[in-house]
């Protein structure tokens, strides 16, 4: 079956916002057996959205759209899809229902415009949404389907996996298809293909890989009759898949990175401290990232001058012999940051973040010092990015280094 998406909003043309609903998308549509096509970016101007419905019933058998459901004037993905199917838009009072009781909720009331968002067409039915106001449609007439949702990504992603997805499953296959995620860290996406080997060839279930930003997912997908053996399938395969990577494996679909390193820091009652130059705060934002991380997670110092450094309790003799970037300062950097806070743990870093060189240092050195209990281990990098770029990945690497090192220790003392 052949699918196209359409992304609607007048600010994706003027380059306000990044089309990653699409990205996301595509990612998901191979796992259903639907063949992307076409994907298109329309502004909210009725004709041309209704062109643009037109132009996709005639060459494809799914048609996925985000944006345009919200309650104002511009928003006309409803009308454009009623003005293509020849159907009258007509509300639905249990939706509107719904929609009052979500303002009152918030001790708001609701505004009349929003009432557009309670309809639906003779064809067509709605895709609950839990998280906001904008309920999804999904329309099937004349063996063609429409699935539409919201713009807002975390509405949409939400959606499809809960409502979407699997109608598309159940209607395309006659059965289901059930998936899988694994998460890893420390490894590219081309590494990670080269460990996985012929398993990425599977076709029941299929393997494929993501680059995300907090490292690589594997997405494991089955199909099948009934939703047992699709899981019996998927149990018999992801012993195979991480036996492959099992190195580099720090958990499944629902879990994040920090809370994972959280988890370790807090099952061996180890508390935290980090010392940050390079990384201008983001480890510490992205440490904190994590439910509970005042459970063990003392204090951030962002230390960027010298005098900063020396304060924090690095020795001039230190500076004076190294500089403000270098291994020997990192690793002074976290010692005295873990005597200061009075934490077990400590991880600093040091480096150039650009866009000009530093000491004689080249830009996109990354100097990365775990301290734990008074044991040091040391790790330079070397990024050819953005300074933004730089400080994200240089945190990621830095959480990274510290999780391989909790897993090092609770392994040897196990």
């Amino acid at each position: 079956m052949q699918a196209e998406i359409l992304s609607i909003g007048t600010e994706l043309l003027l380059g306000q916002i990044v089309d990653t609903n699409a990205n996301y998308l595509a990612q998901q549509l191979p796992a259903l057996g639907l063949d992307l096509h076409y994907v298109t970016q329309i502004g909210d101007n009725l004709p041309r959205l209704a062109a643009a419905f037109r132009d996709a019933l005639a060459r494809s058998d799914v048609i996925i759209t985000s944006g345009g459901l919200g309650p104002t004037e511009d928003d006309l993905t409803r009308e454009a899809i009623a003005e293509v199917m020849g159907e009258r838009l007509e509300i639905q009072p249990h939706l509107e229902q719904d929609l009052r009781a979500f303002f009152t909720r918030r001790g708001r009331t609701m505004p009349d415009r929003n009432v557009k968002q309670a309809t639906t067409i003779p064809s067509g039915t709605y895709l609950p949404n839990p998280v906001g106001t904008a309920p999804g449609w999904w329309v099937e007439r004349d063996g063609k389907v429409i699935v539409s949702m919201p713009g807002v990504p975390h509405e949409m992603h939400k959606m499809w996996a809960e409502q979407a997805e699997p109608r598309l499953a159940r209607l395309i296959t006659g059965g289901v298809i059930v998936s899988r995620m694994l998460k890893l860290a420390g490894i590219g996406e081309s590494h990670a293909e080269e460990a996985l080997g012929g398993l990425t060839q599977s076709t029941n279930p299929t393997l494929a890989t993501y680059a995300k930003s907090d490292g690589i997912h594997l997405r494991l997908t089955a199909k099948a009759a009934v939703r047992g053996d699709a899981e019996r399938l998927l149990d018999e395969f992801e012993p195979r898949v991480r036996e492959r990577v099992a190195e580099w494996v720090y958990g499944g679909e629902s879990d994040s990175f920090p809370a994972v390193v959280g988890a370790l820091l807090r099952a061996r009652g180890l508390s935290l401290t980090v010392a940050e130059s390079a990384t201008g705060g983001e480890l510490a934002s992205l440490i904190t990232e994590a439910p509970g991380a005042s459970d063990y997670f003392l204090a951030g110092y962002v230390a960027y001058s010298a005098a900063a450094k020396q304060a924090l309790g690095v020795s001039q003799a230190v500076l004076q012999a190294h500089g403000t970037v270098a291994q020997a300062t990192t690793q002074a950097l976290a010692a005295a940051a873990r005597q200061t806070a009075g934490a077990a743990v400590a991880v600093a870093t040091t480096g150039v973040a650009g866009p000009d060189p530093s000491e004689g240092k080249p830009v996109g050195l990354l100097h990365i010092v775990v301290d734990i209990e008074g044991r040091q281990v040391c790790q330079e990098t070397r990024y050819s990015t953005t300074r933004t770029e730089f400080k994200r990945r240089g945190a990621l690497e830095a959480l990274q280094l510290l999780w391989r090192e909790l897993k090092h220790e609770t392994t040897a003392t196990a």
